[in-house]
């Protein structure tokens, strides 16, 4: 069900040449951005009627409008599970807890007497969010993405989601209700790469946006990274992936029952699981078993995800050397189920979130851990960090210098601009000062 990488035995490469040891789903956006750009400029040059096309295209469904009418959002609301809803607002209010905490503060440096750098923190002004529903529906992406562009302070946010022939052409109503309880009104049926189109270009019914972000397949991912440099994006997000770091002290249920819960997202979902006991690899695979032919979307989704390539147990000599492979792989989601599990996360460098023992699964920060659950896939965790209210903001920098801590800087910058052969920059402080260098 589940292939086998042994790296004992000999000393672990280095950098790139372990990296290529390990299993990594085929996802190939520049493939895919040659099949979007004609989407998105064609939603470029007809805005609406090519989103309603493209809705019967590829959602067969027929729409006369892509907003979603507010009493439809309100309508989803009072029509959820209540235990769903309350589901949603305890994520929601979790969430706020630990958002709310990112939020950075102007502060000013005194580089000098009379001269002064603030650093501002001002968030974008409109964003356009995406929530999935392929596969299935996610509102917990709602909460993810809504949660910390808020507390950033992000003024104008705007959402697309796929329509759903089975609800009369609008998003999954669950997607609608978790928009309702964040008091998002301005709501899209528009899925795929022509939503990324829709906020980077905006419509004659939405405007465009500042940054896209959230989650999605294949062709949202190549139409984020064919709209790069015209608007702001969080991530080119891949499959999803969890890696277990584990020895011999973790429980093979726990660690089984954490890769099916990643594995049956998509069946190009990785599993990996890390470990330097033989006896828990062996324990992991018996345990993959009934608990595979226990649950859901096994045919279509669990086991081609645990058989892809993609997916191993991958077995070392030591933690140190699991300790090494995981920091190479650099997992979405990272487990560390081993004795002291805390001092072996506090080592971790490549991650996009870190789970410490036993009672934290993956699936805990998918909804209710207060962490966020927009992360970097496909090895990104080395350079990019997951979706949170820093994402949100830019900082500017605000430089104020008196006419005295100008002079007294004044020689060194005309010495800097000269070696580099850029006089004018020197003479724009000389021809405050009668075009002569003044002397402190």
């Amino acid at each position: 069900m589940i292939s086998r990488i042994d790296l004992r035995g000999d000393a672990l490469p280095e950098g790139g040449a372990l990296r290529d040891l390990l299993p990594r789903a085929e996802f190939d956006v520049e493939a895919a951005l040659e099949k979007v750009r004609p989407i998105c400029e064609d939603v470029h040059h007809r805005g609406t009627a090519a989103l309603i096309e493209y809705a019967q295209k590829f959602d067969g469904v027929e729409l006369s409008q892509v907003r979603v009418d507010t009493e439809a959002i309100k309508a989803a609301l009072e029509q959820l599970d209540p235990a769903v809803r309350a589901a949603l607002e305890e994520s929601i209010r979790r969430a706020r807890i630990v958002h709310r905490n990112q939020r950075r503060t102007e502060h000013t440096t005194q580089v000098v007497p009379g001269g002064t750098v603030t650093e501002k923190w001002v968030p974008v002004e409109r964003v356009g969010l995406y929530a999935p529903g392929g596969r299935s529906v996610y509102p917990s992406s709602v909460v993810m993405n809504v949660v910390p562009a808020q507390e950033a302070g992000v003024e104008s946010i705007a959402l697309a989601s796929p329509p759903q022939k089975e609800f009369d052409g609008l998003p999954h109503p669950t997607i609608l209700a978790a928009c309702a309880l964040l008091g998002v009104d301005e709501v899209y049926a528009v899925g795929g790469a022509q939503a990324v189109a829709m906020f980077a270009y905006g419509t004659e019914d939405c405007l465009p946006a500042n940054m896209v972000t959230g989650p999605g397949n294949i062709w949202v991912a190549a139409a984020k990274r064919y709209f790069t440099g015209k608007i702001g994006i969080d991530t080119e997000a891949g499959p999803t992936e969890i890696a277990v770091l584990a020895d011999s002290t973790a429980d093979p249920v726990h660690v089984a029952a954490d890769l099916i819960s990643q594995a049956e997202h998509d069946p190009l979902a990785a599993a990996v699981l890390v470990t330097d006991s033989a006896e828990l690899a062996d324990a992991v695979e018996k345990e993959l078993e009934p608990q595979v032919a226990a649950t859901k979307h096994v045919e279509d989704r669990i086991k081609p995800a645990l058989a892809g390539k993609q997916s191993a147990i991958v077995l070392v000599d030591s933690l140190e050397d699991g300790l090494k492979v995981v920091d190479a792989y650099g997992a979405e989601h990272l487990e560390i189920q081993t004795a002291d599990a805390a001092a072996w996360a506090a080592r971790v460098r490549n991650a996009g979130a870190i789970f410490v023992g036993p009672w934290a699964p993956v699936s805990l920060g998918d909804y209710c851990a207060g962490s966020n659950h927009v992360l970097p896939t496909g090895g990104c965790a080395c350079h990019s960090s997951g979706l949170s209210v820093q994402s949100f903001l830019r900082g500017i920098h605000i430089v104020d210098y008196t006419r005295d801590a100008l002079a007294e800087v004044t020689h060194h910058v005309v010495t800097l601009a000269e070696a580099e052969d850029l006089p004018a920059h020197g003479a724009a402080l000389k021809a405050r000062f009668g075009w002569k260098v003044p002397t402190v």
